[in-house]
């Protein structure tokens, strides 16, 4: 059985993209996107920092991992990207009503779910909370489309620090379906440190 996770892609429009697009930053990944391309997956961790890394690392661990992007749908985390590419998607905003991001979004999750055999699974890292994401795979998935239930009530970093530190224990959360799920809680209790 193989799981797909759809990773939620970060703000491409904030301020650490900004530093990327910035003719003057000198550090080695805003150089590289410069001089060519770099892989999505390193320009989503940069940009979002923990979320994003914890997203990543967990999704390479357990599954195969696809980035949603802002306007060209699910995308293999290791796609090269250009700066070029990046300036154009920081311009469309991730709404489900906007046509310039459902549409692709739509496109590819459709071509996703027609490789899927019948015990594969997809599971979001992302917010179930809002519907620009879950509306538009909900409609292609269905039942099929799941998310870690200890997301419920948790903020971006502690979902970061969940997924890092399963990672590191080698042991996969429980996904629920999205479907008629609890999509607000109750904060869960904090993460204990690693020492």
């Amino acid at each position: 059985m193989a799981r797909v996770f759809l990773l939620s892609p970060a703000n491409c429009s904030g301020e650490r993209a900004q530093l990327l697009f910035s003719t003057r930053a000198a550090f080695p990944l805003a150089r590289r996107l410069r001089e060519g391309d770099v892989p999505l997956g390193e320009v989503m961790t940069f940009v979002s920092g923990l979320y994003f890394r914890g997203k990543l690392a967990y999704a390479e661990t357990f599954g195969i991992p696809l980035v949603i992007t802002a306007d060209a749908g699910l995308r293999p985390a290791d796609t090269p990207v250009t700066l070029a590419m990046l300036r154009a998607s920081a311009r469309v905003d991730i709404d489900a009503a906007n046509p310039r991001y459902r549409r692709p979004l739509e496109q590819s999750a459709r071509a996703v779910a027609a490789r899927l055999g019948p015990d594969d699974s997809v599971t979001l890292l992302g917010s179930i909370a809002s519907d620009k994401y879950v509306s538009v795979l909900l409609a292609v998935f269905g039942d099929r489309l799941t998310f870690p239930g200890d997301f419920v009530g948790r903020g971006d970093m502690s979902r970061g620090g969940l997924l890092l530190r399963c990672v590191r224990a080698g042991r996969e959360l429980d996904y629920v379906p999205v479907a008629g799920a609890i999509r607000h809680g109750a904060r869960p209790p904090r993460l204990e440190r690693i020492r």
